[in-house]
């Protein structure tokens, strides 16, 4: 018993040791870590392009420049979005005027507070404009720094992976070697099965969320949906916020109320397809996790690293979890991280899709 509770204690220990570890090092971590995630996502097509006889260095070359033109073309749509915003602001400022007029007036009713009170209670709480200013250019030189380390350590950790490869060989035991070689290529061949298929069905979500906005006359339907199942990568939070925004962009611009439950109805119809038809199909549940763990992997990660902690969460966590699965010692681990077996949840119905999908590949 007593070794038992040693044991433990010391499993404990280690665990707080690893989480004070990712919180210090957080600067130095976060950048390798979208870094490494990104090139895990690109091996399949940097494999390919070398086996097309192009060198080594143009094909992780042809990579970076697939990636920025995609993350430039994400940011681009975004920007272009927000100055268009940007055009309706009187009346975004109209609307706003009357929604501050209504909330005084609800606040004066409510707690006898004057409109000149509360004005002079909001001048105490409010920052100055010199430490907002102060505040967002410190954080955009942050982002554009940590975005130049991001490309850095893209370049190099697909440039390196052969030689990252024979030094975590080397450090096993010569009859450990080939086990070891087995666990790093299953690894890596699911995580990017993984990723691959997260964007496969962002692409989906895409398309859902664009033919129902577009079918209800969402002004600017594709950029919401766009929007939407790109926060996907956030699971629950991340939909559910791009939701709210739409359906608070389509109120501002004068949108009925009926209309506006069409929009939660056309959420709550593709969050249901996506949870029956895609994650089972495109993903698997041989790295699904259940929401247990992934509420605790997203609280973990906004605690650790805020914000990109919360986006890094769930695919360090389902990589962890195809690790476990590999490793015998930490297969019980994987299994408490994981969903139910496929068998014992999958309906006959997905089964015989999946069927007919690998009948139609074959053919």
């Amino acid at each position: 018993m007593t070794i038992t509770i040693t044991s433990t204690i010391k499993k404990l220990l280690l665990l707080f040791l690893v989480i004070a570890g990712l919180y210090y090092a957080r600067v130095f971590l976060i950048p390798l870590c979208f870094g490494g995630i990104l090139a895990t996502l690109f091996l399949p097509f940097c494999n390919w392009l070398q086996r097309k006889k192009t060198p080594k260095f143009f094909a992780v070359l042809i990579c970076l420049f697939t990636i920025i033109v995609v993350i430039g073309g994400l940011l681009s749509l975004f920007g272009w979005k927000i100055s268009g915003l940007m055009k309706d602001v009187e009346l975004l400022k109209q609307r706003a005027i009357d929604s501050g007029i209504q909330l005084q007036t609800f606040i004066f009713n409510r707690f006898g507070l004057s409109a000149e009170e509360q004005l002079s209670i909001l001048k105490k709480e409010q920052p100055s404009y010199a430490n907002i200013m102060q505040t967002m250019v410190g954080s955009l030189s942050n982002l554009f720094g940590n975005l130049v380390l991001v490309y850095i350590y893209f370049i190099f950790l697909l440039y390196y992976r052969g030689h990252i490869k024979q030094f975590l060989l080397k450090l096993s035991l010569e009859k450990n070697k080939s086990e070891m070689e087995n666990i790093i290529q299953t690894t890596a061949k699911v995580s990017q099965q993984y990723l691959l298929g997260l964007f496969k069905m962002i692409a989906c979500l895409w398309i859902m969320y664009g033919i129902g906005f577009s079918l209800l006359g969402v002004e600017d339907a594709f950029f919401f949906a766009i929007l939407c199942g790109f926060l996907e990568i956030v699971p629950y939070i991340g939909n559910i916020v791009g939701t709210t925004l739409t359906v608070f962009v389509a109120a501002l611009h004068g949108m009925e109320i009926s209309m506006l439950g069409g929009i939660v109805l056309v959420y709550a119809t593709v969050q249901t397809i996506q949870g029956w038809l895609l994650e089972p199909l495109i993903l698997g549940a041989q790295v699904k996790i259940n929401p247990l763990f992934t509420i605790i992997a997203l609280v973990l990660g906004d605690l650790i690293w805020g914000i990109p902690g919360i986006i890094l969460a769930i695919p360090l966590t389902a990589i962890l979890k195809i690790i476990c699965d590999h490793v015998e010692p930490l297969k019980p681990y994987g299994f408490l991280i994981g969903e139910i077996e496929t068998d014992q949840i999958e309906s006959g119905f997905i089964k015989n899709i999946k069927r007919g999908l690998s009948k139609m590949q074959k053919k």
